[in-house]
């Protein structure tokens, strides 16, 4: 069975805690601390594997976890970093928060590789903690907590042109068509149905990839049939061909099949309605299929959606139809949709009530020091370079009353803050 969904549990590496330690050996009464750092704890990666077409791997296997970081030892000795766990998916994975549905990760067009979640830091070894005051410090840091989440895995189909409409409107058979003689398509089952990828060729080389989405039924958008299931796999896609059956087959009134198909796609994604829309009637081979046609023109046909005649069985019009959505694409911009990051894991961790200082360097009055445990733990889950991440450190400052503290210690602009290995110039 083709798995287009799954729901796994993922957690990053904690960091291996420092070590407390000092030097002993012959002739060397009073040896310092000597007590190493923690390893850091491993990422979670997901990364597409082009050999892969769907996330059956993650249907039976839920809890995924990445190698904690080992403590740090004697004789200034670093612990051995966990290692990274690499989670291969196909490309145009979706990786979403469980809970709220917000876009974690896309992995589709030049993205291959994400970082998920980043594993903690190791903690300091006690030789960090030696002053002129405190030579024999008893105490390390322990290593960051390791982050767990629940993410939601969605397949969404790589294709420039979607194929929708009932499921007696002859897809299938167009697909088929359009696609003869070029062996590049393929089957592509999910779920108990099988839908088909199809790639249109020219003579030059290029060409374009269709996606056939069966299975769409009046009532689609809210999960009757197999219909919520499909219709996401029409979001990447940059057109569609709407496909109506000129035949009026079972009796259905092919204008209503057309209300009908545009209003599950408006309730399940409004956007789908502003993609560019080829409405093609089929069957035009059959005895009323150019009345039915002429009927849709009449109501639909407009400069920006146009309506074509073809007969999917015989070919007719079916170039015509084919030239039209190729220029229509190479009017767009190449490359299929890809979503936006909405979900960042670390904006969502507990930095908890732990401790924090805000001092001015005795050596230096234009230098300000911010250190202590909260402090600690929220580097090392932030993300600084990205707008989002930096936002987030703003925020956290403010909220604090760091920035406040500051203030009150008169802080000027221009001059410097130091928190652990960042260091920036203030200003208002």
């Amino acid at each position: 069975m083709f798995a287009d969904r799954a729901k796994i549990i993922i957690r990053s590496g904690k960091g291996g805690d420092g070590h407390v330690s000092f030097r002993r050996e012959k002739y060397v009464p009073d040896g310092g601390p000597d007590g190493g750092d923690g390893g850091r704890g491993g990422d979670v990666i997901f990364e597409c594997d082009p050999g892969m077409d769907t996330l059956s791997a993650y249907r039976y296997h839920r809890k995924y976890a990445a190698g904690d970081g080992q403590e740090g030892g004697k004789r200034r000795c670093h612990g051995k970093d966990g290692q990274d766990l690499i989670l291969k998916v196909p490309p145009g994975t979706v990786v979403r928060e469980a809970a709220t549905g917000q876009v974690i990760a896309d992995l589709s067009g030049d993205v291959t590789r994400q970082v998920v979640l980043k594993g903690g830091r190791g903690g300091n070894g006690n030789m960090h903690y030696a002053t002129s005051t405190m030579q024999a410090p008893r105490y390390a840091q322990p290593g960051q907590e390791s982050i767990e989440l629940e993410v939601q895995l969605e397949l969404k189909l790589i294709a420039d042109v979607g194929l929708v409409g009932f499921p007696n409107a002859g897809k299938s058979t167009l697909l088929s068509r359009i696609s003869h003689a070029r062996p590049k398509i393929a089957d592509y089952p999910f779920t108990t149905l099988t839908p088909n990828l199809g790639v249109v060729e020219y003579e030059d080389g290029h060409g374009f990839v269709v996606a056939d989405i069966p299975g769409l039924i009046e009532g689609a958008s809210g999960g009757a049939g197999l219909g919520f299931e499909f219709l996401r796999h029409i979001q990447r896609t940059r057109v569609l061909i709407h496909l109506v059956d000129g035949a009026a087959a079972d009796g259905r009134d092919p204008l209503e099949d057309v209300d009908m198909i545009l209003e599950e796609l408006r309730r399940y994604d409004p956007e789908l309605l502003e993609k560019k829309r080829v409405i093609a009637v089929n069957k035009i081979d059959a005895a009323d299929g150019s009345d039915v046609a002429a009927r849709i023109r009449e109501r639909y046909e407009t400069g920006e959606v146009p309506v074509f005649e073809i007969s999917a069985v015989t070919g007719a019009g079916v170039d015509e139809l084919l030239g039209y959505v190729d220029r229509l694409l190479s009017r767009m911009p190449k490359g299929s949709i890809r979503y936006e990051q909405e979900y960042f894991p670390e904006e969502h961790m507990r930095i908890g009530s732990e401790p924090f200082t805000v001092s001015r360097d005795p050596d230096d009055e234009h230098l300000f020091i911010v250190e202590g445990p909260r402090i600690e733990k929220m580097l090392g889950y932030t993300n600084l370079e990205s707008e989002k991440g930096f936002l987030f450190f703003q925020n956290f400052l403010k909220d604090t009353g760091i920035l406040e503290q500051l203030e009150a210690l008169g802080i000027q602009d221009g001059d410097t803050v130091r928190m652990y290995g960042l260091q920036f110039d203030y200003y208002r």
